[in-house]
């Protein structure tokens, strides 16, 4: 797995053996970021990753936050609450020399603290099929960690059902393999 853009392009990331993660592709991440920088007609003509604020929820490897800060975020919070996640997120923000930009977090997506900065662009990959997408946005929302009108950028199962509030805005839905990504506006 690599950094597919920006200023750590091709740059290697660290990922655990065995299956207690599952990154997301370089394909998928690469399609999703030309679609955050391109902005598309459904995403508005916008660069959403450009001097953002990046929250990457149920970071695994990290590997979407140091995407973005790769190509041009002003700053990623890595957030999961497992050991080896963290790890792997640390190892990896040390590797690329991103100490001052990137901070990782032990925490639960679905019981936040509460928020030291807002973002702006929101990332979550959780375990498929459990359905903790929205219930992590929501939580997330209330205890602070997004601003108005940002973007939230979800990786599903393809096969998985998800129970929009009216909160959430869908504003796009591709497939990439057993990989269904939302783009929601918050």
């Amino acid at each position: 797995m690599r950094i597919v853009g920006g200023k750590h392009r091709g740059r290697h990331l660290l990922t655990p053996s065995g299956r207690e993660l599952r990154p997301t592709s370089d394909r998928v991440r690469e399609s999703v970021f030309n679609i955050l920088t391109q902005g598309g007609e459904a995403l508005g003509a916008r660069n959403w990753v450009q001097s953002a604020q990046i929250l990457d929820g149920f970071a695994g490897t990290g590997a979407m936050g140091l995407e973005a800060v790769s190509r041009g975020a002003a700053h990623a919070t890595l957030l999961d609450n497992q050991d080896t996640a963290l790890s792997c997120c640390r190892d990896n923000v040390e590797m690329l020399r991103e100490d001052d930009n990137v901070d990782v977090h032990f925490m639960d997506c679905l019981n936040p603290r509460k928020a030291d900065q807002p973002c702006s662009l929101i990332f979550l990959d959780p375990p498929y099929g459990l359905d903790l997408s929205i219930p992590a946005l929501e939580a997330l929302a209330i205890a602070g960690w997004i601003t108005p009108d940002a973007l939230a950028v979800l990786e599903v199962d393809r096969t998985e059902q998800i129970e929009l509030t009216p909160k959430f805005t869908l504003l796009d839905d591709r497939q990439y393999g057993k990989a269904r990504v939302l783009f929601l506006g918050v």
